[in-house]
């Protein structure tokens, strides 16, 4: 059963909720204040709290403001609170207080006199509440184990990670650069799953092998009888990305005249079908990629200045392979692992020899190649892979 806790300065209303959550089968413990409430919660991981919201010193909307906020412990250890539901108990006189801490992150209060029913039934749905947070924790944290990740520890790649983790809780528009194969879209992956939008729809569009003539369809959708095909009003993927992020990948091949709307679109928040007059608003987070010198495009007259420069607010460079060899033994032990899983097969270990064989050669398609290389050593060599191995089939 759960471990509860009830903050409250009236012995009667104490011993009343420890009774009946007692004889509920819970373990519950009591504080008779709100300094003394908060201390036991930093020292014990309770499943839910009751906290009186008037009381001397510290009151319970202070008490409720501390919980909900991690920190450390009187002992120096951490503690993390900001899941455990917390009831407010109040008198009918306070129930516009009460209101105002369910916006501050109360799972629910109770009035005074204390009715056996309700206790119960909030009882149980807070403890299930709190189940249910940690059930949807444990596995966004196995999804987000099988996506995309970074791998490495050379000062490039670390760089990189700094980056992501600085501009990812933020709305800044990040441009992602670098050559084909190192991983630019694992860079977006990471900031849409780092940011405040993590919940919201992740939208990948690959602007090098769309059609410039269906370019704009795709990017801000149609209206029915627009064009020949439009046999239906269709949502573009700024519409499809709203509330979430629109990945622009190998932006630097999109026509001209699709960067002219794609710049309205990021000036104004909003698009417009092809087909329609009528302005829909959007609320999307632009990332960028592209293998392209855009400086290089732009004095070709092949890419707009005043898009790169809408789009570059956070730039990222993520380095080519041949510049991050060091990170070639933690890559290949992370694809081995990778691929002998989705192959069913054993893992297969690469011999000292090996890694440096692989880390003497030259990889123009960068940690796809060499993806890609650890995949057929995998398949075509025995099960302890040598320098060998390496020559005969990388």
């Amino acid at each position: 059963m759960a471990k509860l806790l009830i903050i409250d300065d009236e012995r009667g209303i104490r011993n009343t909720l420890r009774e009946i959550l007692a004889d509920e089968g819970h373990t519950v413990d009591v504080a008779e204040n709100g300094t003394q409430g908060l201390d036991m919660a930093r020292q014990t991981a309770y499943d839910l709290i009751y906290s009186d919201i008037k009381m001397p010193g510290m009151d319970g909307m202070e008490v409720l403001a501390q919980l909900k906020a991690n920190g450390e412990g009187t002992n120096g250890e951490t503690f993390e609170s900001a899941d455990t539901p917390v009831v407010m108990i109040t008198g009918h006189g306070d129930v516009e207080t009460a209101v105002q801490a369910l916006k501050l992150g109360a799972y629910d209060f109770l009035l005074k006199p204390l009715d056996l029913n309700r206790i119960l039934i909030t009882t149980k749905n807070a403890l299930e509440s709190k189940t249910l947070k940690q059930e949807t924790k444990q596995l966004r944290k196995r999804v987000a184990a099988k996506g995309p990740q970074m791998v490495g520890e050379s000062a490039a790649i670390m760089r990189v990670r700094e980056i992501i983790n600085k501009v990812a809780p933020t709305e800044a528009r990040v441009l992602i650069t670098g050559p084909n194969g190192t991983g630019k879209e694992v860079v977006a992956h990471l900031i849409h799953q780092n940011s405040a939008r993590a919940n919201g729809p992740m939208v990948e569009v690959n602007c090098a092998a769309i059609p410039s003539e269906l370019i704009e369809s795709e990017l801000f959708g149609h209206m029915k009888g627009s064009f020949t095909g439009a046999v239906k009003d269709r949502a573009g993927k700024f519409e499809q990305a709203d509330g979430g992020t629109l990945f622009l990948d190998e932006i630097g091949d999109m026509s001209l005249a699709a960067q002219t709307k794609v710049l309205r679109a990021l000036q104004e928040s909003e698009i417009t079908r092809v087909g329609s007059d009528k302005p829909v608003k959007v609320n999307v987070r632009v990332l960028a990629a592209t293998n392209k010198d855009l400086a290089a495009e732009i004095a070709k007259g092949n890419f707009r200045e005043d898009l790169f420069h809408r789009l570059n607010v956070i730039p990222i460079h993520v380095p080519a392979l041949n510049d991050r060899i060091e990170d070639i033994p933690l890559l290949v032990n992370y694809f081995a692992e990778k691929i002998c899983d989705e192959q069913g097969i054993a893992v297969k270990a690469f011999d000292d020899d090996a890694i440096q064989a692989l880390q003497s050669k030259q990889w123009t398609g960068n940690i796809r190649q060499l993806r890609n290389v650890v995949e057929r050593l995998i398949i075509l060599a025995g099960p302890q892979i040598t320098a060998a191995d390496v020559e005969l089939y990388a």
